[in-house]
Parts: C-alpha cells; sequence; structure tokens
C-alpha cells in the first residue's frame, strides 16, 4: 500500500513537470494570448487516461496498480482543469471574452473527443 502510494505520487510529480514544460513550450511555439499549454495537456491527458482505462478494462496489460499509478498519479498531476477555470475567468475579466469563449469550447469539445480516440485506440492495439 505504501509503495503504490508513493508511487502514485512520484507520478503525479513527473505529470505536474511535465505540465510545466509543455505550457513553456506552448508559450514559445505559439505566444501567450491564448492558453495554449493548459489546453494541449488537457486534450491528451483526456486522450491518456481515457486510452489507459480502456486499456484496464479489455486486457490484462494494464495492472491496477500500472492504471492508478498513471491515472491519479500522472494524469493527476498533468491535466489542468483548475488552471483552465483560472484562464478562463482571466480573460472574461480582462474583457477577452470571444477568446475566453473559444477557450472552453475548444477545451470542452477537443479533450471529449480525444477520449473517444484513446477508447479506439486502446480497442485497436488491444482488440476488442
Amino acid at each position: 500500500m505504501m509503495t503504490r502510494f508513493l508511487l502514485v505520487c512520484l507520478a503525479g510529480a513527473a505529470g505536474t513537470g511535465t505540465r510545466y514544460l509543455v505550457g513553456l513550450g506552448a508559450a514559445r511555439a505559439f505566444g501567450t494570448t491564448f492558453p495554449y499549454g493548459v489546453l494541449i495537456v488537457n486534450v491528451v491527458g483526456c486522450f491518456l487516461i481515457a486510452a489507459i482505462v480502456e486499456a484496464s478494462l479489455v486486457s490484462t496489460h494494464v495492472t491496477d496498480t500500472a492504471r492508478i499509478i498513471a491515472t491519479t498519479g500522472f494524469m493527476g498531476g498533468l491535466t489542468t482543469y483548475s488552471s483552465f477555470n483560472q484562464d478562463t475567468t482571466t480573460l472574461f475579466r480582462a474583457g477577452a471574452r470571444a477568446i475566453a469563449i473559444t477557450n472552453i469550447g475548444l477545451t470542452l469539445s477537443l479533450c471529449f473527443l480525444a477520449g473517444l480516440a484513446g477508447i479506439a485506440v486502446s480497442r485497436v492495439v488491444l482488440g476488442p
């Protein structure tokens, strides 16, 4: 139990570090007028968490421990709904309502589609 806990914590730290690096890279590549880094990690996180959970349901390749470490640990550190909310609120308060609404629409639709894609890819790789 303690080993699993420590592995989840370590994976969470790795997810958080990854989120930080993606944010820096996105700001450098695309600028800072839109929260691209947060959008990227949320979409990728939705894809990965769906693929991992689906794989754990249809295959023995993903153990319960691996699933918990990857989803609760790494994805918990990687995905950033609270950051998404804060970025969107900040945009609204600054009067950039069109950008805020765009952020909401893109995040909801792309994360939903990424989740469906994660399930589909998991099924293709591991079988139904």
